[in-house]
């Protein structure tokens, strides 16, 4: 039976991902058919793929990113951006102020003035402005990049060369992004629209940035294919999280995949801090049986996370979870796989912020065969990584990073 059938087949019965379907289609997620998805699970496979592609833009290429980090990457993508508007490209970047102010390495006004001086137009998300509570609540932690409504590249990964070289204090940067085509493209370009309308004022014309109709294949090279058996054959749910829109999207979303769940879940995520609701859907899954893998991170780019973390870990791992605590680097990577059927990547961290605060955008991909691609990534990153055990767990979370842990929880959707 080819992997077709056996997806159809799969579709047709009442399984995990056809109840996920119809949980998703209820609360009004759109779906699109015939799509690719490839894989980028590194910052060097992600920047050359989107890097390429940039090159062989040829009517307009739109960023949205949490932040773009003023470093060697950073600069190297600006540069093309500059060639690209010179050659007749329109070039709209957007990022979020608070996520631009954030990193160690922001661009500042005289960095702005220089990237607009190149022909680009560069905006900054909700600019902050005194008293500064305006990005205490709601910030756009979304990482979206359309060229020519033909591609779009989405995923968890800002612009900064640790994705590609590590960070001193943490070691190597994990993280996990993809490249999409077909239908589905069409709603990051419109998620882009939307945010770029309701920052500029400029309404972008759904026809004029529209893709072409053909193979990409005969229109870019160099791109890194779509490997698998169903290629332009995926069909993809896009939750895109808008606070006081559809602000409970994202978690009702997470909840309906891991209730549809009836074998076997597999996470991870640099940031599950805990959301009420997602939490007791897994407390739901371990109770009926499911066997739940979570994998989160031994390091963190925001020291007090590990021990907020720890307490949520202590807790699923005391129902049954089997909690690996990745020991290379700093694993940022934000996806889930259910069942060996379906899967779900995107920008939105298991967190508060993310789930009750932030703009965020995750594909839903309905396909056993990047499902698998994903599982065979887990199934690499426990070799680099520890089991937990109860004894473990103490040995690793003393009494003050227990204290720390529970008292900066209570706090954890403001970081």
């Amino acid at each position: 039976m080819t992997l077709t059938n056996y997806t159809s087949q799969i579709m047709a019965q009442d399984s995990p991902t056809q109840q996920t379907i119809d949980a998703l289609k209820e609360i009004g997620v759109p779906f699109y058919d015939n799509n690719s998805v490839v894989l980028l699970p590194s910052g060097k496979e992600k920047f050359h793929d989107m890097f390429e592609a940039i090159r062989q833009a040829r009517h307009y290429i739109h960023l949205e990113y949490f932040n773009y980090r003023n470093d060697t990457i950073g600069w190297a993508l600006f540069g093309l951006l500059g060639q690209k508007a010179q050659e007749g490209v329109e070039v709209r970047v957007m990022c979020d102020d608070f996520g631009n102010r954030s990193n160690d390495h922001p661009l500042t006004k005289h960095h702005l003035d220089s990237i607009r001086s190149m022909g680009i137009n560069i905006q900054i998300f909700d600019p902050m402005k005194f008293p500064w509570v305006n990005h205490f609540y709601h910030r756009d932690h979304m990482k979206i990049a359309v060229i020519d409504g033909n591609i779009a590249y989405s995923g968890g990964m800002n612009v900064a060369d640790y994705y590609i070289h590590g960070k001193p204090e943490i070691g190597s940067w994990h993280d996990m992004h993809m490249r999409l085509e077909g239908p589905v493209v069409a709603q990051y370009q419109q998620i882009f629209s939307k945010m770029w309308e309701g920052q500029t004022g400029e309404k972008l014309d759904s026809m004029q940035y529209a893709g072409i109709d053909k193979p990409m294949e005969d229109y870019y090279y160099n791109l890194r294919p779509d490997s698998t058996e169903d290629v332009h054959g995926k069909k993809l749910a896009v939750v895109y999280r808008r606070p006081g829109k559809c602000s409970k999207l994202m978690r009702k979303a997470y909840v309906a995949a891991i209730d549809a769940a009836k074998k076997h879940i597999q996470i991870v995520n640099p940031y599950p801090t805990g959301v009420y609701s997602v939490r007791r859907a897994l407390y739901r899954a371990l109770k009926r049986g499911v066997r739940l893998e979570f994998m989160v991170s031994a390091k963190s780019d925001v020291p007090i996370t590990p021990d907020i973390v720890a307490i949520q870990m202590r807790r699923l791992m005391a129902r049954g979870c089997e909690v690996y605590y990745y020991e290379e680097g700093f694993h940022h990577s934000k996806f889930m796989a259910v069942d060996d059927e379906f899967c779900t990547i995107g920008s939105a961290n298991m967190d508060a912020r993310s789930m009750l605060f932030d703009y965020e955008v995750n594909s839903f991909i309905f396909t056993p065969s990047t499902t698998q691609q994903l599982k065979q990534i887990f199934e690499f990153d426990k070799q680099k990584s520890t089991l937990l055990t109860k004894d473990g767990w103490k040995k690793r979370f003393n009494l003050w990073h227990r204290m720390v842990g529970r008292i900066f929880g209570a706090f954890k959707g403001f970081f």
